[in-house]
């Protein structure tokens, strides 16, 4: 008898949750399916300003430029807007979101990753939608969603399904695990968000050593050892779709903040180690006891902006002040600092759900120690981790010894482990209640245990949280702004107090189905119902708190990028070549390089050197720097005086005279404190050594005659050999110079512009952006690529096959 699929069964079932999905993702996200709204997301905005040169260039010619010269003088695209055409899998992400629109897409992708998790465990249908919802509305996901963390958000959307190849491959099928795998892999690193890539790499690396433990015990570490061989290929395959990306940003972190500093002054501060500033690393650190927000929100007050109406005590002391009630409501409904934990600031807190954590605890007491033993680790090991210089001890021995770590920052985010191993413990626990009811010993029992325990945590938040001092590092800038500093203490402590007995009611409304369902009161489905209702609402109204619907606007890019006054000013000017610098917020906002090339900007990993040109010289208004970079405006948000004129910008190109030869980057860095930059060219004779001579700029000119982001041609005349310095970024690993056509070599000047020695006559000098890594990359990413989809369409068709067998036994 032939086998054959079952529609009811077997399709049906997982239609319904896809549907299930995308109604909760359309309804949250209404204004941006339905209305073609979006919001104001920060690094969204700032991601638009410092790409919008690259993306020019590429609608106009149809071609990836790889670099751009809006923000920071000019660095490579790769971590800013760049494609790599030879990675296909962006088509099967735009087919598992449905292609849905920013932010809609990520939650409906992080549902179904989820649901397909716990599928491939084995739990039916609507249990699963009830798990990926708990998954999918976990509040830090639609915080950075808010903020703007697209590609962050994505990469967690995909460890789930991840962690569903790995788990299949090794308790079920190898094959169709391995396929799984390796797609959830690629996916993951497809966004190219390598911090959270780590973190699960952590989580992966505590489940193996879990899974070595029981392996030795039951005598299969040599079956286990095969299945992880066949695991390693699909990730080496998986890394191959990612080549060209990852490739290019292993080989941009050498010279970015990531990389190794070469100044060695005293106060050059922990810098002369491979990665970040430890103190920079450190400086979001989610608080010990800042933990409770897992399970109850508002625990420390919520955000650093936070809505208040006028019920609130601090309305009520404004109007007691004697501002007016409208202005009064204005005021508090614009946000209050009730945020008081030890993090600078925050969009608000990680909440995991009330429900979730009871039914965590729960699972300790039902769920297998085979899944227990690593769960609970990963959990431990994310908390301990997210609390970064609060826990010193472990955290510091991270930074400075386990390989990689020191290359991130804000460890807060480490929580991305517990939000998926709690929810996961929790489906697990809730997956034995409806399964082995009967034959759990004591379940009632136990169940009344788990919710005492989380219920009884939150009773005693509401009736002794009011102990707590309350205040905030900002409190003495709100005091000295005169706001009611008693009343938004008194606001944090009813914000924690109200949510300590809300989740106390989650608690016990859940509580109360599941005990039910155990005493055969209630039937399974009605308890599923009721469970993933409850945990839905739970969920949902939080993350109403920091986005919900009034949120979205219309045009928001067009109304963020009018050209100011400003701007208008500077665009007269026809010479496009000059750079700008925005003196409002120079190096935390790439608004400007929307418009103009940028001496500031906005991104997370700008080049090492020029972040050293920032702290020593830039920010000191050190003029000779701002004149060899260019700068010809400065934009000053004086609505009187708009921009100002920065006097003797260099131009693109210039012929010096003298060159001051040092051995070392601190002598070159300091050099730039005293020099003519138009007539003087610091160089590091111990990196490039230049031939002896005197230079002259007498009679010399040079000129830009083409340019392009990732292209540059210029003109120039000398009756002698000269040296010229370019105001243009040095970066060694892709920009290679020409003269008449003809390679050549150039070298770096005044720390980090490029230079040349040139020989007399008329030439020209030409500068490419042709990096081979990005041409390498691409190629094995294509291959990659195939293989994958060949691996996908065999995995398929092994499954089919699998099931007819296994059906045709069966009958």
């Amino acid at each position: 008898m032939t086998a054959s699929i079952n529609f009811k069964r077997d399709i049906l079932p997982h239609l319904i949750a896809v549907l299930v999905f995308l109604v909760l993702t359309a309804v949250y996200f209404a204004p941006v399916v339905f209305e073609d709204k979006g919001m104001a997301q920060h690094d969204i905005l700032q991601f638009r300003g410092g790409a919008q040169e690259i993306m020019a260039h590429r609608e106009k010619t149809g071609e990836e430029a790889l670099w751009t010269n809006s923000m920071f003088g000019g660095m490579p695209s790769y971590l800013i807007n760049t494609r790599y055409p030879g990675d296909l899998s962006g088509v099967i992400h735009t087919v598992l979101s449905l292609n849905l629109p920013a932010m809609a897409g990520n939650i409906f992708v992080t549902l179904l990753c989820a649901y397909i998790l716990l599928v491939t465990l084995g739990m039916r249908s609507w249990l699963a939608i009830v798990g990926a919802i708990a998954f999918g509305f976990t509040s830090y996901n639609i915080i950075i969603l808010e903020a703007g963390h697209n590609t962050k958000s994505l990469t967690i959307a995909y460890i789930p399904m991840v962690l569903a190849g790995l788990l299949y491959a090794l308790r079920k099928n190898l094959w169709i695990g391995a396929a799984l795998f390796a797609l959830g892999l690629t996916l993951n690193l497809h966004f190219n968000h390598l911090q959270m890539t780590y973190y699960m790499l952590l989580l992966v690396i505590v489940w193996g050593i879990i899974e070595l433990v029981y392996a030795a015990k039951n005598g299969t570490i040599v079956e286990l050892v095969k299945r992880g061989f066949v695991l390693l290929l699909a990730a080496v395959l998986a890394v191959g779709v990612n080549f060209g990306r990852l490739a290019t940003t292993a080989e941009y972190s050498k010279y970015s903040i990531r990389g190794k500093s070469e100044l060695t002054a005293p106060n050059s501060g922990d810098k002369t180690s491979s990665g970040l500033d430890r103190e920079y690393a450190f400086n979001w650190s989610y608080g010990i006891s800042e933990t409770m927000t897992l399970l109850i929100p508002d625990f420390y007050g919520g955000s650093s902006n936070t809505p208040l109406d006028k019920d609130s005590e601090t309305y009520k002391a404004f109007v007691g002040m004697g501002a007016p009630p409208v202005q009064a409501e204005q005021i508090v409904s614009q946000g209050i600092p009730t945020y008081w934990g030890a993090q600078p600031m925050t969009s608000g807190p990680v909440y995991v759900g009330a429900i979730i954590c009871f039914l965590f605890v729960l699972g300790l007491f039902i769920v297998d120690r085979r899944w227990t033993s690593w769960l609970v680790a990963g959990t431990i090991l994310s908390l301990v981790l997210a609390w970064g210089h609060n826990f010193s001890a472990f955290n510091y021995f991270m930074f400075d010894y386990f390989p990689g770590y020191n290359k991130f920052r804000a460890v807060a985010s480490a929580l991305v482990i517990a939000q998926i191993t709690i929810p996961l413990l929790a489906m697990l626990a809730l997956w034995r209640v409806f399964r082995d009811r009967d034959t759990i010993k004591e379940l009632d029992r136990k169940l009344l245990i788990a919710g005492g325990i989380t219920a009884g945590i939150c009773l005693l938040v509401w009736l002794f949280g009011g102990m707590a001092s309350f205040s905030s590092v900002v409190d003495a800038q709100l005091q000295q702004a005169q706001f009611p500093l008693d009343a938004i203490r008194a606001d944090r402590e009813s914000m924690m107090k109200s949510d300590a007995f809300r989740s106390f009611a989650f608690i016990v409304l859940a509580l109360g189905v599941l005990y039910f369902y155990v005493k055969n009161k209630l039937s399974a489905t009605i308890a599923i119902a009721g469970v993933g209702v409850l945990v839905l609402v739970d969920l949902w109204t939080v993350d109403k708190r920091y986005l919900e619907s009034d949120d979205f606007k219309n045009q928001v890019l067009t109304n963020y990028f009018q050209p100011s006054p400003a701007d208008q000013i500077i665009l007269q000017d026809k010479d496009k070549s000059y750079r700008v610098i925005d003196m409002t917020n120079p190096f935390n906002s790439a608004r400007s390089s929307y418009f103009h090339k940028n001496v500031g900007g906005y991104h997370g990993a700008k080049l090492r050197r020029y972040q050293d040109l920032i702290d020593r010289h830039i920010s000191q208004n050190n003029l000779e720097v701002l004149r060899m970079l260019n700068t010809r405006y400065a934009i000053t948000g004086d609505p009187k005086e708009p921009v100002q004129r920065v006097p003797g910008a260099l131009g693109n190109a210039w012929f010096v005279d003298n060159i001051m030869k040092v051995t070392t980057p601190d002598a070159e860095l300091e050099a730039l404190g005293d020099i003519d930059a138009g007539k003087t060219a610091i160089v590091d004779v111990a990196k490039f050594p230049v031939q002896e001579q005197n230079y002259t700029s007498a009679n010399a000119t040079i000129k830009l005659a083409t340019y392009e982001p990732d292209y540059l041609k210029y003109e120039y005349q000398a009756e002698k050999p000269g040296f010229v310095v370019f105001s243009e970024i040095y970066y060694e690993a892709g920009w290679q110079a020409y003269l008449d056509g003809k390679p050549v070599d150039h070298l770096r000047a005044d720390y980090i512009l490029r230079a040349m020695q040139v020989p007399a006559g008329k030439h020209t000098i030409e500068f490419r952006f042709e990096p081979k890594t990005y041409a390498i990359g691409n190629t094995i990413s294509l291959v990659s690529s195939i293989l994958l989809l060949l691996v996908l369409a065999g995995a398929v068709a092994y499954s089919f096959k699998k099931k007819e067998r296994e059906e045709t036994i069966a009958v």
